[in-house]
């Protein structure tokens, strides 16, 4: 019992010591139950109801990615806590000076680390029905019409049960590790914790600079592989890109100590300030950091690549339900047994109850005519159809896209003139080569007046009680509204596995960054607390801590991104394929998640690390 208060009392103490860390748990929370509680959403019950294939692949995905969350997470978790221990060693030395038991001090430390699981989850599933709710809003902004079905919103007790699962089972594995650990450190490690300093390997320069261009060159190649070849050309040459790429920035970040604290040496702004200060202490932790800023990059890398193109092929989708459906309803008249026969539309619903006056804004009648290669030049296999110029240019001016000439023909539609699959695969011709050609189909382009949803429903449920409207002709509707909802199904699949993953990745990069710089913070207390002491002012003792953490979160970001920028390249070229590419778009939206959440960690830090080096005499 005694512990139990012991340990409130220390959580509540070092609640500053444990902000970032109980940050990072919260926010992995949430974002594991957000994603976890899309089942449940108004938008996937309704997109399941309409019969979406893409809805059972977004929560098989969400199973599958949720539980490589959940092992990133845990790993994670697993590296917060081992620099928290480290940074409490002298702590626990003490009580064990004092008397405590080894066990008891294990036991203390679990039920630390017990009570701040317990916070993190009760805090971090609050935050994310709050999250869930904001996400289940944005996505029916989406919508182009959105049902009144989907104004509506409740919890997730499967998606709640589930992030309770899996983040307990991590947080008894971190107490186990926790227990195990304490319990297995030797009294003398514990007091000397944080006595020894990674000492700098002075390397001669021309290694450091060998080791710089070798990475250059690596990464190059990986580069020029990824260029040429294609992102999805996947075969032993992808690996080997991956290996270079890998390497290059290990070899970077290797040679970059040695490398720039040599050749800022011999210039005038080493000695101003604290600049030979901050960057030995960065030098000094060549080895540790290594290794973990070159994970961090490729984190990094992950995150603004994944994130970026998810957004921009989302983008890219959001274009083609335009370009394919530029109209609410087209009626394709398939003739009588197969024979072209012109039918007056309209009236056909206005028999059914469906006043065309009120509405429909505007009905246009396109003619299609067979098309033959003699008189064409285009194969029949690929293209069934042909339309004249003047027909097209009147559809095209209706809408307010660029015109064909004369000169242009003949020539593939640049634009759709009908919905759906209809409108692939038609010629334009002169309007005189229509003499030479037969009619083959009779397609109607409607545009709805007033709410175009209350409308497409009057529309739907007059035909289904309509006991005949075609007359004894082949009719097919293609409405606007059902392409929407197909291509919104891909769409959120795309959106969400790309946000889920980024902003995982950003996460654990930019956790990894903070927790990494607070424990060294730590660690240098005693050398800021001898800058004061030789008279060094507090405001550029604290500019040098700013510069050393804005140091080790902007180098891996930089590389990152330059990863990002050439992946994007590769990937815009398959996006390409489908439609437009709005890359500004998709670039702001990716620098702004990454300016909230890698920039707040970076706030995060540099004020918990400069509460760290303030010791009593600062």
């Amino acid at each position: 019992m005694r512990s139990c208060k012991l340990a409130f009392r220390n959580v509540r103490r070092s609640v500053r010591d444990y902000a970032v860390y109980f940050l990072t748990l919260t926010f992995g929370v949430c974002l594991f139950y957000v994603f976890s509680a899309l089942d449940g959403q108004s938008v996937m019950g309704f997109l399941a109801r309409t019969g979406n294939p893409n809805v059972e692949a977004i929560f098989m995905l969400v199973g599958v990615f949720s539980a490589f969350v959940a092992v990133v997470l845990a790993g994670l978790i697993l590296y917060a806590n081992q620099f928290l221990m480290k940074r409490r060693k002298r702590e626990l030395g003490t009580y064990a000076l004092l008397g405590m038991p080894t066990e008891q001090v294990a036991r203390l430390m679990v039920e630390e680390t017990l009570l701040i699981g317990l916070a993190a989850l009760v805090s971090g599933i609050a935050l994310g029905i709050l999250g869930s709710w904001a996400l289940d809003r944005l996505t029916v902004a989406m919508f182009l019409a959105a049902p009144e079905e989907l104004f509506t919103f409740s919890l997730s007790w499967a998606a709640a049960g589930k992030t309770v699962i899996y983040f307990g089972i991590i947080f008894l594995v971190v107490m186990a590790f926790t227990g195990v650990s304490v319990s297995r450190s030797r009294l003398i490690d514990l007091i000397r914790a944080g006595r020894t300093n990674e000492e700098i390997a002075q390397r001669p320069l021309a290694l450091a600079v060998s080791l710089f261009l070798l990475g250059c060159v690596s990464l190059g190649t990986a580069y020029a592989i990824l260029l040429v070849r294609g992102l999805l050309r996947i075969d032993l040459l992808w690996f080997v890109m991956l290996g270079l790429g890998t390497l290059g920035t290990f070899l970077i970040f290797r040679s970059l100590s040695g490398f720039l604290l040599r050749m800022t040496r011999g210039h005038a702004g080493y000695y101003k300030g604290l600049n030979m200060f901050v960057l030995r202490q960065w030098s000094g932790k060549v080895h540790t950091n290594c290794l973990s800023n070159t994970v961090i990059s490729i984190l990094l890398l992950l995150s603004i690549g994944v994130t970026a193109c998810s957004v921009g092929l989302n983008d890219t989708i959001t274009a083609t339900v335009g370009d394919q459906t530029p109209y609410d309803l087209t009626v394709l008249n398939y003739g009588r047994e197969g024979i072209y026969e012109e039918a007056d539309v309209p009236a056909l619903f206005q028999a059914i109850g469906v006043d065309p006056e009120d509405c429909f804004a505007k009905v246009e009648s396109v003619t299609v005519y067979y098309n033959e290669e003699a008189v064409t030049s285009f194969p029949e296999a690929g293209f069934y159809a042909a339309i004249s110029l003047s027909r097209y240019n009147a559809l095209m001016e209706e809408r307010g896209l660029p015109l064909l000439s004369g000169e242009d023909l003949p020539c593939r539609t640049p634009n759709a003139i009908v919905n759906g699959p209809a409108a692939d695969g038609v010629v334009v011709v002169p309007d005189e080569t229509l003499s030479l050609l037969t009619p083959r189909r009779q397609m109607v382009n409607i545009t709805y007046a007033g709410n175009a949803s209350q409308v497409d429903d009057l529309v739907r449920m007059s035909l289904d009680k309509a006991e005949k409207f075609t007359g004894g002709l082949d009719i097919m509707m293609n409405y606007k509204l059902d392409n929407y909802y197909d291509l919104m199904g891909a769409k959120l699949l795309v959106l969400y596995m790309g946000l889920y993953l980024g902003l995982v990745f950003l996460l654990t990069a930019a956790a990894v960054l903070a927790l990494q710089q607070l424990s060294q913070a730590a660690d240098n207390a005693r050398r800021y607390e001898l800058l004061s002491k030789l008279g060094a002012p507090e405001s550029l003792r604290r500019r040098a801590l700013i510069q050393q953490v804005a140091l080790a979160f902007l180098l891996p970001l930089a590389l990152g991104a330059i990863h990002a920028l050439v992946g994007m390249k590769a990937a815009n070229d398959i996006i390409r394929v489908m439609g437009r590419v709005d890359s500004v778009h998709s670039s702001l939206l990716t620098a702004g998640l990454l300016l909230i959440v890698y920039g707040g960690y970076f706030l995060a830090t540099c004020l918990g690390a400069w509460r760290a080096v303030r010791g009593k005499n600062v």
